[in-house]
């Protein structure tokens, strides 16, 4: 059997990481869990490399901590431990959900969040927690690191804005929970040997009173890259949270998103049907969720 890759590395730090990818032979790619790239790369769907460049030990892609107002994960974390982590589930619930999801107890305690997002498929369960959770990523270079918004990382189906040879996803960055603010994530999916989505939803609001004060939903797939429902998301903004809200808030969404005919799961029109349902469940129980604060 011809070997998948030449050299095989494993740095310890950001530094060193970086540093191989200036230096290690090309092609190369940065591997974390592996669920996705070994496949891909046995069945012909990814370009042969040289290098694989194995960033599980990189300190600062393994931390999970708080650091002020914000969750900090590490793009290498493993997502059975986003699974059961307290901070994670105090501040992040639609991530935990999310992530419980992800294929089978074996793969999740491999595959990461990191991958997960840099795999850039629209309908990615963690990608999708992570949007309505309003998360940032750390993105790195040998020329430093910066901050981006989560959806500024994607292209389209499958391809990731990250330099795989020249950049680094580090981690994420979401806002902590305020006592009045909660998060739901819902998915239908078809088994097929593992589960996949047909479709999911994330919603993240805070609610005053009975009005919805801030609120951000996430729908996958429902467009080339992961959508957020904007346009929903006005109708019920500073709204009260009643019939007329949400079915001016779901046609909203329905004239929005681009849904299209997947022959393994779905046609576009069942997922038109399907997100009327799956929306209403996932705002009901983020409301539910959120406590009001006295007035």
């Amino acid at each position: 059997m011809t070997p998948l890759w030449d050299t095989y590395l494993r740095p310890k730090t950001l530094a060193e990481a970086l540093q191989a990818m200036l230096t290690a032979p090309k092609p190369l790619a940065p591997l974390a869990g592996g669920t996705d790239l070994l496949l891909d790369l046995q069945q012909g769907r990814h370009p042969p490399v040289r290098t694989l460049l194995d960033v599980t030990s990189v300190a600062e892609m393994t931390r999970l901590e708080r650091r002020g107002d914000q969750l900090y994960i590490g793009a290498a974390v493993p997502v059975a431990r986003l699974t059961r982590d307290p901070l994670v589930v105090a501040h992040a619930r639609a991530l935990t959900e999310a992530c419980a999801l992800i294929a089978g107890p074996q793969v999740r305690n491999v595959a990461t969040l990191g991958g997960n997002v840099a795999h850039a498929l629209p309908a990615a369960d963690g990608t999708i927690a992570l949007l309505a959770l309003g998360a940032e990523a750390e993105v790195a270079s040998l020329e430093g690191s910066r901050w981006v918004p989560l959806r500024e990382l994607f292209l389209g189906p499958g391809r990731s804005a990250l330099h795989p040879e020249r950049e680094l996803l580090v981690g994420f960055s979401l806002p902590l929970l305020e006592g009045n603010d909660a998060s739901c994530f819902r998915r239908v999916m078809r088994p097929q040997g593992v589960a996949l989505p047909i479709l999911n939803c994330a919603v993240w609001l805070v609610r005053r009173g009975d009005e919805v004060d801030d609120i951000r939903i996430a729908i996958g797939p429902a467009d080339a890259v992961p959508f957020r429902a904007t346009q929903a998301e006005e109708c019920l903004r500073g709204q009260p949270l009643t019939d007329t809200t949400v079915q001016q808030a779901t046609q909203a969404l329905l004239e929005q998103a681009r849904f299209r005919t997947s022959p393994r799961r779905a046609s576009a029109d069942y997922r038109r049907h399907l997100v009327i349902f799956l929306f209403h469940d996932t705002l009901r129980i983020a409301w539910e969720r959120a406590t009001s604060p006295p007035s």
